[in-house]
């Protein structure tokens, strides 16, 4: 069917973008070429990869090749051309693009309006100090609502299973009489009831753990701070933070790229901790290990979770070494390919077979599960089993 007048033709070629392929042969003009230029700028991204869009497009003119993102420009226009229910369509279309969305959300009102969620706070992370003091606020709040979102959702759980795994850890079995956990010791051996005599004979005596002013368990979490591993950082700053007002428990939280970062002092505050992190940059795993191996003072009773991809930009061989040795002294290691909910990761097939082969357990996990993985590592079961019966694949 043909367009009936000018105002259809215009339509169609705003909707086929121009060029000579579109059919219309039309030529827009005055403001019909502003909002072309506003479309264009967002529709034609993938092909151009760059937000091409600038002061002169106020004058009717397109965008140069050396011309610079003018976000704030753009929303102005769309919002003067088109009614607030489009706006909201391309708003959301522009964040959509992984690197569009990181222009986006230097803008208050988009960051606002922008879905909150583990993802996000990624991206914030990853542009760290880049973001302008007027988004700043902005910004804080979304952190703060995912943070609010993930504890509600992953504390409780994460408390009730590693408190249940630490009470089990100190349980004592060769108790006094003023010791014995009478209903723990009936539970046990109700199966040793004496129909004869109507009596339990306990054959296993459980008693009440002895309090100790010590922490029962050292967790020291190492994480990656590659962008790759932004949302798996988010989840670790969480279980860290929760880990970290457990008593009986010590937790130190290490964040590394090619340097590394002690972020202990800020678990109390998971938000801090987040925009602590600047995700991006290179990776020097062997440097991380070499830290978290100072920090350890008792490794029969340390848990080392590293989370990263093992790809290794410093010295592969000496990470090995240090891997190896932490296993050797009796420093219980697990390596993390992922903690998130987006699947299987690319990881180094070739670093990840040798860390097995030293003993560490090789594996993603998604953040519903790690509270459980904790637990059967403060109660040193065999985590490769744990994860095989969860169909968990192990590298």
């Amino acid at each position: 069917m043909e367009p009936k007048n000018d105002i259809q033709l215009e339509r169609w070629r705003l909707i086929l973008g121009g060029g000579p392929a579109d059919g219309t042969s039309c030529s827009l003009s005055g403001e019909m070429q502003q909002v072309d230029a506003a479309l264009t700028a967002l529709y034609d991204f993938d092909r151009k990869q760059r937000f091409d869009y600038d002061a002169d497009k106020e004058k009717g003119k397109g965008g140069t090749e050396g011309s610079n993102p003018g976000v704030a420009r753009w929303l102005g226009d769309i919002r003067k051309y088109f009614p607030v229910s489009v706006v909201n369509v391309l708003q959301n279309d522009a964040m959509r693009h992984p690197e569009l969305k990181k222009k986006m959300i230097f803008e208050p009102e988009i960051l606002e309006k922008a879905e909150a969620d583990v993802h996000l706070v990624a991206t914030l992370m990853e542009l760290g100090k880049l973001i302008p003091s007027k988004t700043k606020d902005t910004a804080r709040r979304v952190v703060q609502k995912v943070v609010d979102e993930l504890m509600q959702k992953l504390e409780q759980k994460t408390i009730n299973a590693l408190v249940g795994a630490l009470n089990r850890s100190t349980r004592n079995l060769r108790p006094k009489h003023n010791e014995m956990n009478w209903d723990a010791t009936i539970r046990k051996n109700l199966k040793h009831y004496q129909p004869d005599y109507k009596t339990i004979i306990p054959e296993v005596r459980i008693g009440y753990g002895r309090k100790t002013r010590k922490s029962l368990k050292d967790i020291i979490l190492c994480l990656d701070q590659s962008g790759s591993m932004g949302t798996s950082v988010v989840y670790s700053g969480i279980f860290g933070a929760v880990m970290a007002s457990l008593p009986n428990v010590r937790t130190r939280m290490v964040v590394f790229d090619t340097a590394v970062a002690d972020l202990t002092e800020e678990l109390k505050d998971p938000v801090d901790l987040l925009f602590g992190v600047q995700l991006g940059g290179g990776t020097d795993i062997n440097l991380a290990l070499q830290y978290c191996q100072e920090q350890v003072t008792r490794p029969d009773d340390t848990i080392l979770v590293l989370v990263t991809d093992l790809y290794e930009g410093g010295n592969e061989q000496e990470m090995h070494k240090r891997a190896k040795e932490l296993v050797d002294s009796g420093v219980q290691v697990i390596c993390l390919l992922a903690l998130n909910d987006q699947g299987s990761p690319a990881y180094d097939a070739n670093n990840a077979t040798q860390f097995s082969k030293h003993g560490i357990p090789v594996f993603a996990c998604t953040p519903d599960m790690f509270p459980d993985l904790m637990a059967a590592a403060i109660k040193k079961q065999d985590l490769r089993q744990w994860a095989g019966d969860r169909d968990i694949v192990v590298r």
